[in-house]
């Protein structure tokens, strides 16, 4: 992926018809939702502040909490791989796989599994895995990426399911009625429980892993988890080292924000807790295990943008990302998007090619006022944009209107002189255009081909607040 094409999948989606009004469903359901749910919950900013003390301690303590969760979760019988990388973990899998004969895996809804490419590595490895969240089903059948990290299917409308449905169930009567939604989860219902029934091996990420018991945690709004960690003889998690808690009263202070801020809800459907294998005479796998995934993430704790360790996937920032809202998640190439994803995706796939990522932020600060657990993300934004400059990876013109601009703010009057002629510059172009700016010359002319403008009028901020002085 290059610069060129975040800029060209953007423009691609904000001419999209279709996209928007799927879009315009976060603002209905997302925003609103965690609007009621803080409403309905006095405390929650006071669990805020103690959510975010909990990830910083965590992550400050990370390697002992690690090596803590190790400790008990194998002596629960779970057994424990450390993976460096992508490569790495998906090895591990496979060859876990491998060793106990499957053939075919389901999985639960898992952002490390898409982030390492899980499921291409076990198909090259002949091992059919199969997504049994029903966002990540549908999209797996249209081979696309998540669009959202808790609603991964949101860009699509129910008629583009009937129509992805249709296409990949074949054995199903062609003129059956799936018009409505209710019949696509039934369809989908039916279709997913033969994979239950017959999978050799179950694949789940985590929410959560608790050092205190070596317990993995997970939440979600279906029972599928549920049937994924728990049907098969055979429990394999990927979980990135991040997710690593002390203690269950830690949890359970990351739960009450967490499903909030995603969904609005008081508390998710479901919240799965595994330690351990099944014992004798137990429902459950047999084996369990758990691959913990590096992948970057020691290398970010000792670097500046340490705090984005802290997230808890919630999903928050992107719901309330004006960015998001207009280009949505596929826009941004990698396998997170929305504003974590602007700070994420460069890590994992290299800043030179994700240069324009960081800079797809108004810095309205609505990401880090929503994030439940107030990860300073337009700072960590800046600081990959204070990178991208020193390697020199903006274009020219971009570095010589940075050094323009920052040689007229360092004299007041350069300053004044240069806001008072971009002043008189648009009052003029607004009454050439007869009242509305609806085009710029240059660089002007990317903010004016999606939107018009009202030319600026009256005393300047500048001129009042020096009269009330």
């Amino acid at each position: 992926m290059t610069a060129l094409d975040f800029k060209s999948r953007a423009h691609a989606a904000m001419n999209d018809a279709k996209l928007a009004p799927a879009l315009k469903r976060m603002k209905s359901h997302f925003q609103t939702g965690r609007a009621m749910a803080a409403a309905r919950f006095p405390e929650f900013e006071m669990l805020r502040d103690r959510a975010a003390a909990i990830r910083r301690r965590s992550i400050a303590l990370m390697p002992d909490l690690l090596e803590r969760f190790e400790a008990n979760a194998t002596a629960a019988g779970m057994q424990v791989h450390w993976a460096a990388d992508a490569a790495e973990a998906c090895a591990i899998a496979a060859r876990i796989c491998r060793d106990n004969g499957v053939r075919r895996a389901i999985k639960s809804k898992s952002m490390a599994t898409e982030e390492i490419h899980l499921n291409a590595h076990l198909a090259r490895e002949g091992i059919e895995a199969i997504e049994t969240d029903l966002g990540e089903y549908i999209i797996q059948l249209r081979g696309e990426r998540p669009s959202h990290i808790i609603a991964p299917a949101i860009h699509l409308s129910k008629e583009d399911v009937a129509e992805t449905f249709r296409a990949a169930h074949g054995d199903l009567p062609p003129g059956r009625d799936i018009a409505e939604r209710t019949a696509l989860v039934k369809e989908a219902r039916v279709k997913l429980r033969e994979a239950f029934l017959t999978a050799d091996a179950g694949i789940t990420g985590a929410n959560m892993l608790i050092a205190e018991t070596g317990t993995i945690l997970l939440v979600s709004n279906e029972g599928n988890i549920d049937l994924t960690a728990t049907a098969p003889r055979l429990h394999i998690a990927i979980a990135g080292l991040d997710k690593i808690v002390e203690s269950w009263d830690d949890a359970g202070i990351v739960l009450r924000v967490l499903a909030r801020s995603a969904t609005g809800q008081d508390m998710s459907s479901y919240v799965t807790c595994l330690t351990g294998a099944a014992a004798e005479g137990e429902a459950g796998p047999r084996q369990s295990h758990i691959i913990l995934l590096d992948n970057g993430r020691s290398a970010m704790r000792a670097s500046n943008k340490a705090e984005m360790l802290a997230c808890i996937r919630c999903g928050a920032c992107l719901n309330h990302c004006p960015i998001y809202a207009a280009t949505g998640g596929h826009a941004y190439g990698g396998t997170y998007s929305g504003p974590m994803g602007a700070v994420l995706t460069p890590l994992f796939d290299g800043l030179r090619e994700n240069a324009d990522l960081p800079n797809a932020s108004t810095f309205c600060g609505r990401c880090q006022e929503v994030c439940p657990v107030r990860i300073p993300l337009p700072m960590l934004l800046r600081h990959w944009r204070e990178d991208a400059f020193a390697a020199g990876i903006p274009p020219r013109g971009e570095r010589w209107g940075l050094g323009l601009w920052r040689w007229a703010g360092r004299a007041n009057w350069r300053y004044r002189l240069a806001t008072r002629a971009a002043s008189l510059g648009l009052r003029l172009t607004g009454w050439w255009q007869r009242g509305t700016i609806r085009r710029l010359p240059l660089a002007g002319g990317n903010f004016t081909a999606t939107r018009d403008m009202t030319p600026p009028s009256g005393a300047s901020f500048q001129s009042r607040w020096k009269g009330q002085r």
